[in-house]
């Protein structure tokens, strides 16, 4: 028989399960609940999980709503018998389980309607038997009771999590055959708010055609529809039009609005039945001021129900109420019934003061709909155009893409090829961005078309930048400056980025003057995000990252200044960077995990590479081999790809073979970078930190004169620039070259040199870094008490980094310099979550029970342990134990 499928997108639910039944049989019963909506899947995550355990006893039984009264009706299931009492009743409950010869699994499903004198009796039961996992699958909605919420409050308990984008387009595969584009995946699991169920329907009840629209407007699944339909009937006619009128206005809006739209005299009253018959809510923190649908589906279903004739009336007087132009015409597009030239006219001029502003969302949903109310094909056409260019801008990759075929249809010239190329460098296609911008600028005069001239040239500054060509993007950028208007988002980028341009090719001060001179005529809304992710890209190159991260911080938000998720992706792509250069590694890993579901999102090619280096170099550093792996799948760019894609995949990939010691890896990993050409920007300090990888690398694989060649010309780049972090990284090479040539002095001076120039830094990681290196190489000179200093400074320095990796090479080199190990930290300088695991494991919990116990992952546990013993000292459970046995 064929393994069953694994359900999409519950890896953590069932890893959660098993790890309870590891501690059950272990000895120790669990009672846990399995929390989730109708639909979501509770019961299809059990069901596999039985089936991966199938030696297991299973008992099974069911809620019924007609049964909730009738006292120890789910006991009865099980055993067969009705008991008078709880207390009976668990007593039978064990004698029964006392007969299994192996773990028994006791499964309650909807225990939401079971009796609660059943559910007690089976908690309590399983405190007293040795050997049984019972799980209480349990809808977590208005229709549980109180008395059952009681019962299971204090259980052990997983959530079925909503799905996911990248989990809906997987569903949707699986139980359709279609490959949704990542928007519409998102779109849909918005709608249905990750339910499983509601999505399966959808695909099997809207067309095909319906997934490649732009922002499809989506009904409720049939169910839905017909359920909210017989709540609605049975409402109070205020009621329904106070919920219809919330329903055009949107998913939550102000109760005032909705009774002004609806003409309801009494709101309060109508929202009151509303609220009771599960249709809307109250927003948390307002009070009665403002109400919201208690789903997506709920408010679609209302709103594909209204008559078209009322649905046209309520849209148009809200039109006429709201204050913001943008929902004003949306209101009027949701009614269009046809073309409508003055309508498109309007949100022609609207996407157009949205980009000025930079808001390119708002712009591209305008420009969509401006083309299709257009009567004149040629109108139809340039309006397309626009709105894929501002989809690029906003960073919408997969709708752009998605529209992309169409717009190649155009007749080509300057703007059309502009956008496409564009699309191209986003998409990291060097190649056909280069056909494709040599196209519309030969194609364009910019002297009678300035603003399309003005945007070819902000192209090429984008295509300069990811080909990390100093010199051409400088050159563009100015072209683009001196074209555009000054406020003009392509002009305010060109020169935003100029800076880093400049800086590329050696001219610092200018490179600060320019930035410093943009911040001064840019301090606020979504022209400033552009700035300031310039800004902080420059600042962490110039070695200043704490206030690279305040800059980087301010350019990762949209939501509150319609800021472009393009601009926010890269600022978290340095942002991940700047917080690895700090230490804060916690964070830096946050970052990458966010940062890498919106490339999955977007479709941003070029941004991948820069955002998985970071997550592969921590987890390699920190020994967590498999997730490091993982994001290295995730960077496939080569020679054929930007440079601004090559050098960080180059990076990631030498790093994480540095951190299992393979230096012929590293390498082979750099190489593309040795070959580039040309090499002025690849080269300069601070942008990428390669050199002294590759230097490294040639010292411990015996090629060390070698390496002395290769670090001269960077050495003198780097002092003619005074770059403190590169001269320390360079100095720590340098150190290696000097101790393989056998000169111990040259070699002491060298990381006595490096170390300074890393005093006034806040570089963690390299100060450690220059230690363990300078710590082997008094050791290999036979200095062993020096030696034991040095290294046990770059054993602290990796432990509070969580750099695993390093210390246990750290413990090698103490080892292996024969001096007493001393005691690390106190227990009371680890953090809370340590201290709770050290306790635990300290007792003599396994990492599952110690998981199970914290509600934590084993990987976490295992996370926290390795950085406890690198904390204390120590390499074992048993010297833990006794570090906790100590007075």
């Amino acid at each position: 028989m064929a393994r069953q499928a694994e359900p999409v997108g519950r890896r953590a639910e069932l890893a959660w399960l098993a790890e309870v039944l590891a501690v059950v049989r272990g000895g120790r019963s669990r009672c846990a609940v399995v929390a989730g909506p109708a639909g979501i899947g509770k019961t299809a995550v059990v069901e596999h999980f039985l089936a991966r355990h199938g030696d297991v006893h299973l008992a099974r039984a069911t809620g019924m709503r007609w049964e909730q009264q009738v006292p120890f009706g789910v006991v009865d299931q099980l055993l067969g018998e009705r008991c008078s009492t709880p207390l009976r009743a668990a007593e039978r409950l064990v004698a029964a389980w006392s007969t299994v010869d192996r773990t028994a699994v006791v499964v309650v499903e909807d225990a939401q309607w079971a009796d609660p004198d059943s559910l007690r009796a089976l908690v309590s039961a399983h405190r007293r038997a040795g050997n049984v996992l019972v799980l209480l699958l349990v809808r977590d909605d208005r229709r549980c009771s109180a008395e059952v919420r009681d019962v299971v409050s204090g259980l052990p308990a997983v959530r079925v999590a909503p799905l996911a984008a990248r989990d809906v387009r997987t569903l949707a595969v699986r139980h359709a055959g279609r490959d949704l584009a990542a928007p519409a995946a998102l779109r849909l699991a918005e709608h249905t708010g990750g339910n499983p169920r509601h999505v399966r329907d959808l695909l099997d009840e809207l067309p095909p055609e319906s997934w490649s629209r732009w922002q499809p407007v989506l009904p409720a699944p049939r169910a839905v529809a017909e359920d909210v339909a017989r709540t609605l009937a049975d409402c109070r006619p205020d009621t329904r039009a106070l919920v219809e009128s919330a329903a055009v206005l949107g998913a939550s809006v102000a109760v005032g609005d909705a009774a002004e739209l609806s003409d309801v005299d009494d709101p309060v009253v109508a929202l009151d039945e509303a609220v009771t018959r599960g249709l809307v809510d109250t927003v948390p923190g307002h009070g009665l001021l403002t109400m919201s649908f208690v789903d997506p589906l709920v408010r679609a279903a209302v709103h594909h129900a209204l008559p078209p004739l009322r649905r046209d009336r309520l849209h148009r007087a809200a039109a006429e109420a709201v204050e913001d132009e943008g929902a004003r015409l949306l209101h009027l597009v949701a009614v269009a019934p046809s073309s409508d030239a003055g309508l498109a006219d309007r949100l022609d001029d609207y996407a157009s003061g949205q980009a000025a502003l930079g808001a390119w969302s708002a712009a591209a949903q305008a420009l969509v709909h401006a083309s299709r109310l257009s009567p004149r094909r040629p109108e139809r056409e340039r309006r397309l155009v626009r709105a894929v260019d501002a989809l690029v801008g906003a960073g919408d990759l997969a709708q752009a893409a998605a529209f992309s075929p169409q717009v190649e249809s155009f007749p080509p010239g300057p703007l059309r090829d502009a956008v496409l190329g564009y699309l191209a460098i986003l998409r990291g296609r060097p190649a056909e961005a280069e056909l494709l911008l040599t196209s519309a600028w030969d194609a364009c005069d910019p002297g009678r078309d300035t603003e399309v001239a003005a945007m070819i040239c902000q192209r090429r500054v984008l295509h300069s930048l990811s080909r990390w060509h100093g010199p051409d993007l400088v050159a563009w950028g100015r072209r683009a400056v001196a074209l555009a208007e000054p406020d003009d988002p392509s002009a305010v980028e060109s020169e935003a980025i100029m800076g880093l341009g400049l800086a590329a090719t050696g001219r610092i001060r200018q490179a600060r003057r320019t930035c410093q001179e943009v911040v001064a005529k840019v301090s606020r809304g979504a022209q400033s995000q552009r700035v300031q992710l310039g800004k902080g890209w420059l600042d962490l190159a110039l070695d200043d990252p704490r206030t690279a991260r305040r800059e980087l911080e301010i350019a990762v938000p949209t939501e509150y200044r319609m800021g472009s998720v393009r601009i926010s992706l890269w600022a978290q792509a340095w942002l991940a960077r700047t917080e690895f250069a700090l230490g804060a590694w916690d964070d830096a890993v946050r970052t990458v995990e966010h940062a890498s579901v919106v490339v999955d999102q977007t479709g941003l090619e070029l941004v991948r590479p820069l955002v998985h280096w970071t997550g592969a170099q921590i987890h390699a550093l920190r020994g967590d081999v498999e997730t490091a792996e993982a994001h290295l799948r995730q960077i496939s760019a080569s020679e054929q790809h930007y440079e601004v894609m090559l050098i960080p995949a180059c990076l990631a990939r030498a790093q994480c073979a540095e951190a299992r010691s393979d230096y012929d890896g590293v390498l082979r990993a750099l190489e593309p970078l040795v070959r580039l050409w040309p090499r002025q920007g690849v080269d300069e300090p601070g942008f990428w930190p390669w050199p002294d990888v590759y230097a490294n690398a040639l010292v411990m694989t015996d090629r060390a004169a070698e390496a002395d060649v290769f670090l001269r010309p960077h050495e003198e780049v780097a002092a003619d620039r005074d770059h403190r972090s590169s001269l320390a990284r360079l100095g720590y090479a340098r150190g290696r070259v000097h101790a393989a040539l056998g000169d111990l002095d040259a070699a002491r001076a060298a990381f006595d040199g490096a170390l300074d120039r890393l005093k006034s830094l806040p570089l963690p990681y390299e100060r450690a870094r220059v230690h363990f290196a300078y710590g082997q190489t008094l050791r290999r000179a036979g200095k062993r008490r020096e030696a034991d200093v040095v290294v046990r400074r770059a054993r602290d320095g990796y432990a509070a980094l969580g750099a695993t990796t390093y210390v246990e090479r750290c413990d090698r080199e103490l080892k292996a310099g024969g001096l007493h190990p001393r005691r690390g930290v106190d227990v009371a300088e680890l953090t809370p979550q340590e201290q709770s695991v050290a306790r635990l494991v300290a007792r003599g919990m396994t990492n599952k029970q110690v998981a199970v116990e914290l509600f934590l992952s084993v990987k976490t546990v295992q996370f926290h342990l390795t950085r406890i013993y690198a904390k204390l000292g120590i390499h074992s459970r048993g010297e833990l134990a006794a570090h906790y046995r100590e007075p």
